[in-house]
């Protein structure tokens, strides 16, 4: 009986030592874990700074800037870092310079930048997004993409993006702006390309969006109808399931027409039903649907 007291004893107190081993670990983990929370919080906190401060914003992409004129091995005037810093200097917080839409997971982004103009070798094309002043910053990722075209159902929880296309001139070190024309979409970018009409050879930027609410592709169009140092003319075109437009020439002038494609759609199947032309009024600043007066569209 002594023997089995004294074995009754060291399990009781083995138990107990085993609690407390178990006590120590479960405390140590929820010290971890609140922690670890409170860590992703002050993450989520510096990350949210950055959204609402213009000023750290602007001190991020000038370090960047500067690693980035470090790691160049050579610089011409007018190039990309020559842009990205005029855009830093003369235009307001929360205004980027573009990428086109990688069409890789690995590609390395490229600028969305139009070289070699005809006509005009020290110009240069380009594409910046400007933040809504009254909201959070945006960020290039969150319109730039496939994806990122749905944002104008959510826009403002991101900030509202501002689009514009612009002719910059450089001589030397010295950047100016020409022009800008303000591009209709807040989200969904892909690629800017420089584009010849093939009736008159009149030459003009395609700026393409992804348009994933309705599985497309939109084209806003802008045509050096009086060359290339006066503003362009706008004339959007796009493609999808059951819709399209696309860029003709119905009455002889210098502006582009469109025709408009009707579609009828019943689920199963998508049926050509019918094509309207519409032309550039130059009175009314509209274009005019040639069968019905009263139907207009801005561009």
């Amino acid at each position: 009986m002594p023997y089995l007291n004294q074995l009754l004893f060291i399990k009781v107190n083995r138990m107990k030592d085993y609690l407390y081993v178990i006590t120590i670990v479960l405390l140590s983990m929820g010290l971890f874990s609140c922690g670890g929370k409170k860590e992703e919080g002050n993450k989520q906190n510096e990350t949210s700074q950055v959204e609402n401060s213009p000023q750290k914003d602007a001190e991020i992409q000038r370090y960047n800037l500067e690693v980035r004129k470090k790691n160049s091995t050579s610089r011409t005037p007018g190039d990309t870092i020559s842009i990205i810093q005029y855009v830093l200097d003369n235009y307001p917080e929360g205004t980027y310079l573009i990428n086109f839409d990688k069409t890789l997971t690995y590609n390395i982004p490229q600028p969305a930048l139009i070289y070699n103009i005809q006509g005009g070798n020290n110009y240069v094309f380009g594409v910046i997004a400007r933040s809504k002043p009254t909201e959070r910053l945006i960020e290039p990722k969150n319109i730039i993409g496939y994806d990122q075209s749905n944002i104008d159902l959510d826009s403002t929880k991101l900030g509202t993006a501002f689009f514009y296309l612009c002719l910059f001139q450089y001589v030397n070190d010295q950047i100016t702006t020409v022009w800008e024309a303000p591009i209709p979409s807040h989200g969904g970018f892909n690629k800017i390309s420089m584009q010849k009409w093939d009736y008159n050879g009149t030459p003009y930027i395609d700026i393409n969006f992804h348009y994933a609410q309705g599985v497309g592709n939109i084209d806003y169009n802008y045509f050096l109808v009086d060359g290339l140092t006066s503003p362009p003319h706008l004339m959007m075109t796009y493609k999808g399931i059951n819709f399209k437009r696309t860029i003709a020439n119905v009455n002889n002038d210098k502006y582009p027409d469109y025709m408009e494609y009707l579609y009828i759609d019943t689920g199963e199947k998508v049926i050509a039903r019918d094509s309207i032309p519409f032309v550039w009024s130059i009175k009314d600043s509209l274009y005019v649907n040639t069968r019905n007066k009263k139907q207009t569209r801005p561009y």
